[in-house]
C-alpha cells in the first residue's frame, strides 16, 4: 500500500541526459551572444570612424596626411568583418543546433531568440556596410 501511494505523488523528472542537451544548449547560445557582441562592436566602430573622419573631412579640420578615402576603407573593412562574424557564428550555431538535436528525444527548433537577434544584427551590418562601401542611403 505504501508503495502505490508513493507512485502517486511522483512527477515526471527529465533525465540526466535532458538536462546535459539542455545545458549545452545554453551553452551555444551563450557563444553566439559573445559572437554577436564582438561583431557588433566592429561594426558599430567602423561605421563611427567613418562617420567621425567623414565629419573632420567636411568641416575643414581634418588633417591633409590622410588620404580622403581612407577612412572609408578603414570602415568598411570594419563592418566588414563584423558583419562577416556573425553569418559565420549563426552558421556555426545552426549546424551545431541541427546536430544536437539529432540526439534529442524531443527537437526543438534552432531558431531560437539568440539567433533571432544574430540575424537582426547581421541585416544591420549588411545595411550599414551598402552604405559605406556604396554611398547609399540616408546615413
Amino acid at each position: 500500500m505504501a508503495e502505490s501511494h508513493i507512485k502517486d505523488i511522483k512527477q515526471p523528472l527529465l533525465d540526466a541526459q535532458e538536462l546535459a542537451i539542455d545545458r549545452t544548449r545554453f551553452a551555444a547560445d551563450r557563444t553566439l551572444l559573445a559572437w554577436i557582441r564582438t561583431s557588433l562592436s566592429l561594426t558599430t566602430f567602423g561605421f563611427s570612424v567613418f562617420k567621425f573622419f567623414q565629419y573632420l573631412h567636411h568641416s575643414g579640420l581634418a588633417s591633409t596626411q590622410f588620404r580622403p578615402e581612407a577612412p572609408r576603407i578603414f570602415g568598411t573593412i570594419l563592418m566588414g568583418l563584423g558583419t562577416a562574424l556573425s553569418i559565420i557564428a549563426m552558421v556555426q550555431y545552426f549546424s551545431f543546433m541541427k546536430e544536437l538535436n539529432r540526439g534529442a528525444r524531443q527537437v526543438k527548433t534552432p531558431f531560437t531568440t539568440t539567433f533571432i537577434a544574430a540575424l537582426l544584427i547581421a541585416l544591420l551590418g549588411i545595411l550599414g556596410l551598402v552604405n559605406v562601401a556604396f554611398r547609399v542611403g540616408g546615413f
